[in-house]
């Protein structure tokens, strides 16, 4: 009968049977890494094939309430807007997040921001948003009051309404990181003796530049 032989571990270590845990380690690195570039390339390389346009805005009204002064350093405002706004590419839809609006007037903020609930918007899908920008007794330099007295005479009155928030993009069911919007449509009003302050309305469709 022949012997067993049986030997352990440190007897096979000696004889140069061992595991290199060394070289697991670094083949599984390898493997992750190659795994998670190949993966961001596939994203990038469908983000650049797609390649998202920016949504579009078109103003398609604005309504002056009210402007006016309650003393040379307060003003009281009501606007009325309604906005257009266009996704004008074929596989990709958008998140709005964190919208809000406002109006200003010679660089001069004349209402509070408003909140613009969010919402989301299919591939070429458009939708219209409405909101009532408001600011009673805010604070104004005494220059303004001057400004509108030259509008006046000139005949118009040009003001100017900023969108911002957060949108995202969404590609079959990926969805991206959060990318700052801001849009500004600007707007020119008739104003003079027949139209007087507090009482304007245009609907012209002007449409709106957007940065991202």
């Amino acid at each position: 009968m022949s012997q067993i032989d049986i030997r352990s571990p440190k007897h096979c270590a000696k004889k140069g049977f061992h595991f290199n845990f060394k070289f697991l380690n670094n083949k599984l690195f390898k493997i992750l890494l190659t795994l998670t570039f190949s993966l961001l390339s596939l994203f990038l390389l469908l983000w650049f094939i797609l390649h998202p346009s920016k949504p579009e805005f078109i103003l398609q009204e604005i309504d002056v309430y009210q402007l006016n002064f309650s003393s040379t350093y307060l003003l009281n405002s009501s606007i009325g807007i309604t906005l257009e706004s266009r996704n004008p590419n074929q596989r990709v839809g958008i998140y709005y997040d964190e919208l809000h609006a406002h109006a200003t007037y010679k660089k001069q903020q004349i209402t509070l921001d408003t909140f613009i609930p969010q919402f989301y918007q299919g591939n070429q899908d458009s939708d219209l948003l409405s909101a009532s920008l408001i600011g009673n007794g805010l604070p104004i330099p005494p220059s303004l009051g001057y400004e509108v007295g030259r509008d006046q005479a000139a005949g118009k009155l040009v003001l100017r309404v900023t969108i911002k928030g957060i949108i995202r993009w969404k590609v079959a069911t990926w969805v991206s990181g959060r990318y700052m919007l801001n849009v500004n449509c600007v707007t020119i009003l008739p104003l003079g003796p027949l139209n007087p302050m507090g009482s304007l309305s245009s609907k012209q469709g002007t449409q709106c530049s957007t940065k991202i």
